[in-house]
């Protein structure tokens, strides 16, 4: 199901996806500032329909739960993505990454780290080189994070972001948000 909202100066529109529902692949309008938000409430795999926001593990990404992302392209080239995330276990220390590919009924469908610069060094996969926004929720649930790139997303190669049980990139994938990161010039797809 798709509606729009208007939420103030901040953001013009949020788009609310709780099935497996898309949007175009430029995403929702632009604010005035640049944002374009996506957000969603997760679901569990079902057999032929993959939702947008897809948990795999229901104890750490309740059923219901909600994760928001926004990203912004800078004029100067640069990157800012900020996700906000409710509603998943209290006080619970999450891995979350910007992926190559959209979210699957099984968790490895969403492929490798988006990476600005490929390598399949694993000392590559690293913040500096990838989107990470790695979080500890409070007592609530919720959770903020924000990166900041001087690079910005190559066409197609930034299709979600995947939410790990652990900070860093030994954690297993727990649940997964298709965004329409869009793109421009700079960083490709790599594994990881």
């Amino acid at each position: 199901m798709l509606a729009g909202t208007c939420v103030g100066a901040v953001v013009a529109a949020t788009v609310v996806l709780a099935s497996g529902t898309g949007v175009a692949a430029g995403g929702p309008t632009a604010d005035a500032h640049g944002w374009r938000p996506a957000t969603a409430r997760f679901a569990a795999p079902a057999a032929g329909v993959v939702p947008r926001a897809v948990t795999y593990d229901a104890d750490l990404v309740p059923v219901g739960s909600s994760i928001r992302v926004d990203r912004r392209n800078g004029a100067d080239g640069s990157t800012d993505v900020r996700l906000r995330v409710t509603g998943l276990r209290p006080g619970h220390a999450y891995g979350v990454h910007v992926h190559q590919k959209p979210c699957g009924n099984d968790p490895a469908a969403a492929g490798g780290h988006f990476q600005h610069e490929p390598s399949a060094d694993p000392a590559a996969a690293n913040p500096g080189n990838e989107v990470w926004l790695d979080l500890t929720t409070g007592r609530g649930g919720s959770g903020s994070a924000r990166a900041h790139h001087a690079w910005g997303f190559a066409p197609g190669a930034a299709s979600s972001v995947v939410i790990h049980d652990m900070p860093g990139t030994k954690g297993s994938r727990v649940a997964c948000f298709t965004v329409p990161f869009g793109g421009r010039s700079g960083g490709t797809p790599a594994g990881s």
